[in-house]
């Protein structure tokens, strides 16, 4: 029996493993890959507090779990599959095991949103990618493509100039949804250029990507551009697939909490970017995670 459950291993649930295993609760964070979540996959975050020069995702996440490793937190590294959470006491399900808990937090996060186009699905690990730092140095020399108008689009396209001959930023309007700074560094690179109010109509090749066909917004005609890899960065949708209709979200499939980050069950807590929150950082996440933490403990020693 847990004190408490936190499912996932983000920026937001290790914050919670570390202030809830520090603060004396049994602590175990139930996590299907490698701590971290899409920060350990972002090559610099620039805007963390306390990292002038920026600092390697990985590297920062490695860190938050050596840290919840030294105060205890116990990693249980299985796929979760349904949580029951009704009775007093909860039951996350994984795949091999039910694990029993007073109380849950829920730091799952979110995944890359799909083009869902013609050659995606297709090509997946054969040219398409959701991680420039995971697959960037394999188009050394190369020309890729970039689909999206954000933050990540426009900063994993400037990383990827690092190793690409040509980075080309393919969205669907003339103005970006990115940070000005980032913006600035995008259209000061030599190596990127843009094509805008255009949307992927489909992605073509053979065995491996060898472009995309492009559908002009305004007057709908379309083209065909040469690339040898497509990085996309659309937004992103929540990890919700365990969740089984006990636990309040908004269509989206984001996490209703309220100010304490409590659910809409006694007990269950949501942090991070599975909740439905308007930002969605790795400075947001860790505040989620500490005080859904010391909220667990109050919880615990009321109850």
């Amino acid at each position: 029996m847990y004190d408490v459950i936190i499912v996932g291993a983000g920026p937001a649930g290790l914050t919670a493993g570390i202030y809830a295993s520090r603060g004396g609760l049994k602590t175990a964070i139930v996590e299907l890959a490698m701590p971290g979540g899409q920060a350990a996959s972002t090559e610099k975050i620039e805007n963390y507090p306390g990292f002038p020069e920026g600092v390697n995702g990985y590297e920062l996440m490695n860190s938050f779990h050596q840290q919840a490793l030294s105060f205890g937190v116990e990693f249980i590294y299985e796929e979760v599959k349904t949580l029951d959470l009704k009775e007093t006491v909860k039951k996350i399900h994984t795949d091999s095991s039910v694990l029993e808990t007073k109380s849950v937090i829920i730091a799952a996060g979110s995944k890359p949103r799909l083009l869902n186009v013609p050659g995606e699905d297709l090509f997946r690990g054969r040219g398409v990618s959701y991680c420039a730092t995971c697959d960037g140095a394999f188009f050394r020399g190369k020309k890729v493509v970039v689909v999206g108008g954000g933050d990540a689009a426009l900063e994993e396209g400037v990383y990827l100039t690092k190793f690409a001959e040509e980075v080309i930023l393919i969205h669907r309007r003339e103005g970006f949804r990115a940070s000005q700074i980032i913006i600035d560094r995008a259209k000061g690179n030599p190596k990127m250029r843009f094509e805008l109010n255009y949307v992927v109509e489909e992605i073509l090749g053979s065995e491996q990507v060898a472009g995309v066909r492009l559908r002009h917004v305004l007057d709908s005609t379309t083209k065909e551009i040469q690339a040898d890899g497509v990085f996309i960065y659309v937004g992103t949708d929540p990890n919700d697939q365990f969740l089984n209709g006990e636990i309040k979200t908004n269509e989206r499939g984001y996490i209703y909490t309220n100010q304490y980050l409590q659910t809409n069950i006694e007990g269950v807590y949501a942090v991070g970017d599975i909740r439905d929150t308007p930002l969605r950082q790795v400075a947001t996440a860790v505040g989620d995670g500490a005080l859904a933490a010391v909220e667990v403990e109050k919880y615990l020693a009321e109850h």
